[in-house]
């Protein structure tokens, strides 16, 4: 509930890796994220400091990443930060991860060819209801269909 979202805009920085476990799909791959700045004295555009994150996704996610992107392509990764400080051999080690909600090619740097994956394998669907039989019953042997009485005109209706 009380997540921190990120949105980062970078570029990948290493091929997926994919993998099949117990709980499903999952892929991680490096995003780089460099600030970009517009230096007056240069009259150009500098690059800033580069952070890299680990992105995992999971499931579906993970499956269409792994066959989406390439190193160098630039995407958009939504998702929940998670920082992590750990004690490596006496030096104090700190990682940034994404576990991404939504992962896209960034349209401003390029362009891309969206196609929907295949829906995955659920469980065999209910045979179709039979439609209810809202015709007139025909009449069957030993049974009489009810006849329609005949319109009667009124004097209101003559004039």
């Amino acid at each position: 509930m009380n997540e921190t979202m990120v949105c980062a805009v970078g570029n990948v920085a290493t091929q997926p890796v994919y993998r099949e476990l117990a709980a499903g799909p999952s892929a991680r791959f490096r995003l780089a994220v460099t600030a970009r700045y517009w230096d007056r004295e240069k009259n150009a555009w500098t690059d800033g400091h580069t952070n890299f994150f680990t992105v995992w996704a999971n499931r579906q996610l993970a499956s269409n990443a792994a066959t989406s992107l390439a190193v160098g392509d630039p995407v958009v990764v939504q998702g929940r930060l998670k920082v992590r400080t750990e004690n490596r051999e006496g030096q104090q080690w700190a990682s940034a991860d994404i576990d991404a909600v939504a992962i896209g090619h960034d349209l401003a740097r390029g362009t891309t060819a969206f196609r929907r994956s295949g829906k995955p394998e659920t469980a065999a669907p209910a045979p179709p209801r039979p439609e209810p039989d809202w015709e007139t019953p025909t009449e069957s042997p030993g049974t009489a269909v009810p006849q329609q009485a005949e319109p009667v005109a009124t004097a209101g209706a003559l004039a």
